[in-house]
């Protein structure tokens, strides 16, 4: 699966660059505050749906999620992949934010960020840096690990989850869509290049 690995570093390398120059602006641009309203403002029923999905982003979630396909694989190697991404989600997380540090005042959860942001549930932060999303980064980068050793190509459609991800997170009123763009790229790059060092 070399050729996969390396088309998920490269892919998510872009799409982490990209994310970065969008959001290095003295404003949320007006492309990505459009597309936060479209998103955010999804009918309420939407909420179980994607919060279900969304809790594979969630630390604790992802991580024993993670382990527990690679103890259903039989595979040790997805395990040490799965906590090796977990180290480096938290890495590539303070990374970013640090290179994104003359622009965090911008980037601020929507709660603060973009005016009349509906946020759902009780755990959604008003305020804070927003910039990559971690839950993103883990559930991009612990699929590509999984999927590097499910047997066919049906695994593939395990990214399914997420992209559920990334769209839970912009409708809850967690991130703007540049957060969670930010976080698929960091995961795929993660992902990718722990498939390539285990393989």
């Amino acid at each position: 699966m070399i050729v996969v690995d390396l088309t998920s570093v490269l892919v998510g390398g872009a799409v982490l660059a990209g994310s970065v120059v969008g959001a290095s602006g003295a404003t949320i641009p007006s492309a990505e505050a459009a597309v936060f309203r479209k998103v955010n403002r999804l009918p309420d029923w939407l909420y179980v749906p994607l919060w279900v999905p969304m809790q594979m982003g969630n630390l604790v979630v992802g991580t024993a999620a993670g382990l527990l396909a690679a103890l259903l694989l039989g595979e040790w190697r997805v395990a040490v992949a799965v906590v090796v991404a977990v180290a480096l989600k938290l890495v590539a997380e303070r990374v970013l934010r640090h290179r994104m540090a003359p622009y965090l005042a911008v980037r601020q959860r929507p709660g603060t960020s973009e005016p009349g942001a509906v946020l759902r549930g009780g755990d959604v932060p008003t305020a804070g840096p927003s910039f990559p999303s971690g839950h993103v980064i883990l559930v991009a980068a612990v699929t590509c690990v999984v999927v590097d050793v499910l047997p066919g190509s049906w695994g593939w459609a395990l990214f399914v989850l997420p992209l559920l991800v990334m769209l839970g997170r912009v409708y809850v009123g967690a991130h703007n869509p540049l957060d969670v763009t930010a976080g698929l790229g960091a995961g795929l790059v993660v992902g990718g290049a722990l498939g390539l060092v285990l393989a």
